[in-house]
């Protein structure tokens, strides 16, 4: 049976900085990117990035010490990406992922790409966390 929605777009993608001021000039500079909120109370900066975007969160903030060590061997530098879905039926998509065996870790309100909005967290088989945004 195939899920209950449709991937609309990648939302946003959340990457672990040892240095935000240096990368947050990185993605402006280089990429284009303008920054669109800062939540340094989170230890959150988001990047806008076309229609989608890039959130830099410091390893020593409140989000970046969530992923453990600074990337490397011991860490990981993706904290998660976001998969942008339509419609957002939460019975259903918690019914789509049960049937798969797939335990959903957190769900709620976000801001996202698309301003905010409902999404529900899950991993893929290697541990990778992977939000459904709506």
């Amino acid at each position: 049976m195939p899920p209950p929605f449709q991937i609309s777009a990648l939302d946003h993608i959340v990457l672990r900085v040892r240095d935000v001021a240096t990368v947050v000039s990185f993605y402006q500079a280089v990429i284009g990117c303008t920054l669109e909120r800062e939540l340094p109370e989170l230890g959150l900066y988001q990047l806008r990035c076309g229609a989608s975007l890039i959130d830099l969160v410091p390893v020593d903030g409140k989000l970046g010490a969530i992923g453990g060590a600074p990337p490397g061997k011991e860490g990981r530098n993706l904290e998660h990406f976001a998969i942008g879905i339509q419609p957002f039926d939460e019975s259903a998509i918690r019914e789509h992922l049960a049937r798969h065996g797939v335990d959903v870790i957190d769900s709620g309100q976000r801001y996202g790409a698309g301003g905010m909005g409902p999404s529900i967290y899950i991993r893929d088989p290697e541990g990778t966390v992977v939000e459904l945004k709506g």
